[in-house]
């Protein structure tokens, strides 16, 4: 179980490294235990272990750490009512890891194990854009 949130704490302590203490305050008070709450219910929900990583210099501010939580609320909102049958949760342990990066825009990308959320800064993928590359 430690080993699964090592790459996690990893990244936060970039994140430390780099932001101000609001933003290292806000990581430890709501990013971390979001992205933690993602990972058991996708346990829970799903029976696998999926990680979830970002690339720290790429959140620096409080309103980018928020798009972190707001995919990770993507699967806690939904993974329970999505993997309700085999072939769902088939589709969701598939994937490995579930990376966040900044770009342009909010995509969601699926190969290899690995989702890749996308986001411009402020929206992040949806529900229907994850499950929509998952499911192919």
């Amino acid at each position: 179980m430690k080993f699964k949130y090592l790459f996690l704490a990893m990244s936060l302590v970039s994140v430390a490294a780099h932001a101000g203490k609001a933003e290292r305050d806000f990581v430890t008070s709501d990013v971390e235990p979001r992205v933690k709450q993602a990972v058991t219910a996708i346990k829970t929900s799903c029976g696998c272990d999926v990680k979830f990583e970002y690339k720290a210099e790429n959140f620096q501010t409080t309103d980018e750490l928020r798009t972190i939580m707001h995919l990770s609320s993507q699967f806690i909102d939904n993974v329970g009512k999505y993997c309700n049958d085999a072939p769902s949760k088939a589709a969701i342990c598939k994937m490995k890891t579930v990376e966040m990066s900044k770009t342009k825009e909010a995509t969601f990308k699926f190969s290899g194990g690995k989702g890749l959320a996308t986001t411009e800064g402020q929206s992040t993928p949806s529900w229907e854009m994850i499950i929509k590359e998952v499911d192919k």
